[in-house]
């Protein structure tokens, strides 16, 4: 009994730190889970691993496929058009809270993360820029103080994972997504509550849901073509072929 014990925490103590390589972006959607080197990388052996990949694709985040191990899930159009209002809503309520709550310390500590951003997208810096947009984001609730709404958050960005703060954007979803974080931060600043959950619900269901359909469109498998079909010339049978009826000349 107490092997067991120790077996269900070792996998469960993993679960956290695999989610999060997805959620980074070390792990992409459509990627096969290195499962050897994850491994190596824990100390562990495969029967751990697997057992927390379970658990993960329980959450939706990966698939399993026989004969074939695990994968990242891919975003679908379906899970954009469910989830992603969602999480709009949710992170209205929290800017919303923000506002009310948020001390002179919270509105630095997230003008020093939108700075840091800031110069990460002047100097094309995207995996960092990507990182202080999440904490951005993580900090309204954090400064909301709500646990269970921070918890419904994370259970949400679980969801759609890579989708959110890794995928790369187009330069215009990018300059989009910027100047709306402008606005959001003035917003903070003035303790504009109203503004504030109005600016995050739609730059959630309208910026953030078109990068999410964009990568979407640009990572779709083509469709196979179809085979060409071998016509013969006009008049003629295919070659191997006798032609039916055909009658013996006659001079």
């Amino acid at each position: 009994m107490s092997v067991q014990i120790v077996r269900q925490s070792l996998h469960l103590s993993l679960v956290a730190p695999l989610r999060e390589m997805i959620l980074q972006g070390e792990l992409r959607p459509g990627e096969k889970v290195p499962e050897e080197e994850l491994c190596e990388r824990f100390g562990v052996s495969r029967t751990p691993i697997r057992e927390a990949l379970k658990v993960l694709a329980a959450e939706g985040v990966l698939q399993i496929l026989p004969h074939r191990g695990a994968i990242v899930a891919r975003i679908t159009e379906e899970q954009i058009a469910e989830l992603f209002p969602i999480m709009a809503s949710l992170e209205r309520l929290a800017g919303q809270i923000a506002c009310e709550r948020a001390t002179a310390a919270d509105i630095r500590r997230v003008r020093d993360l939108h700075d840091r951003m800031m110069a990460s997208y002047q100097s094309g810096e995207e995996a960092d820029y990507l990182r202080c947009n999440r904490q951005i984001h993580e900090a309204f609730f954090e400064i909301a103080g709500n646990a269970t709404l921070s918890a419904f958050y994370q259970q949400i960005l679980t969801r759609i994972h890579a989708c959110r703060f890794v995928m790369r954007k187009t330069p215009e979803h990018w300059q989009a997504a910027v100047a709306e974080h402008e606005a959001m931060m003035a917003a903070l600043e003035a303790r504009d509550g109203p503004r504030l959950a109005g600016l995050l619900e739609t730059h959630v269901t309208g910026t953030t849901s078109g990068i999410a359909r964009a990568f979407i469109e640009r990572t779709r498998a083509p469709e196979p073509e179809a085979p060409a079909v071998s016509r013969s010339p006009v008049g003629r049978a295919p070659v191997g072929r006798p032609r039916k009826g055909r009658q013996k000349q006659t001079a």
